[in-house]
């Protein structure tokens, strides 16, 4: 099946643009990003190529084959999306984002440890792409597919993250968290307290990394509010 007879529906393509958008309001996009869902096992719904937070409600998204070039119009760096998914059939939503202290951490080859909470998700911690390239190419996409291997999330050496949930409202959700985990790191290390500091252990970070009791939903809502509302 062609992406072109593939149609997403008008709720799918609110969610992307939806997602976009918070991703910018709580400034882990700027210019630069972008994010996508999976629509079937060989097709994913991509962000508009424009800066997310500028996303109106009449700009299209875009269908892109997991098999195939890239369809026109789409950005270079959604390949990194494309080799995700195909290597994880249980991943809903890819985000490649710009978040400050994760994009200060990665230029010194540093990504957070499991200090808190939110960096529970990303245990032991996430792995560094260190390349400080704009990744344009199909081997490069692979390689960082490869590298993520079943982690929520990748550190790019001076050029941001990508995340990886179970849907796109999760891999925003992760993006968040991210860099909570990021602005801990920065905050121990400045204080001193780069080995000092207290890391959960394996068994600890495992309990807490859960979903359950709606935690999902809610940083999703509080990331997705307008103006104070939903």
């Amino acid at each position: 099946m062609s992406a072109s007879s593939v149609r997403p529906s008008a709720a799918q393509e609110d969610l992307v643009r939806q997602a976009g958008r918070a991703l910018a309001r709580h400034g882990l996009v700027h210019a630069y990003g972008h994010c996508s869902m999976r629509l079937d096992e060989g097709h994913f719904l991509v962000s508009p190529a424009k800066p997310l937070g500028l996303v109106a409600d009449e700009d299209a998204c875009s269908v892109v084959p997991l098999d195939g070039p890239l369809p026109d119009g789409v950005l270079g760096e959604v390949r990194i999306h494309r080799e995700i998914y195909r290597r994880r059939p249980e991943v809903g939503g890819v985000a490649r984002s710009m978040p400050q202290r994760v994009m200060t951490l990665g230029t010194a080859r540093l990504t957070p440890r499991a200090r808190h909470g939110f960096g529970a998700y990303f245990a032991p911690q996430p792995p560094l792409w260190d390349d400080p390239q704009l990744l344009r190419s199909d081997e490069q996409a692979a390689a960082l597919a490869d590298q993520i291997g079943a982690a929520r999330a990748i550190v790019m050496r001076g050029n941001g993250a990508v995340t990886a949930g179970a849907s796109l409202e999760e891999a925003v959700v992760l993006t968040w968290y991210l860099e909570d985990a990021a602005r801990v790191e920065f905050e121990a290390r400045a204080a001193g307290l780069a080995e000092g500091g207290a890391i959960l252990s394996g068994a600890e970070a495992l309990q807490r990394a859960t979903w359950a009791g709606a935690i999902r939903e809610r940083m999703w809502a509080y990331l997705t509010a307008e103006n104070g509302r939903p």
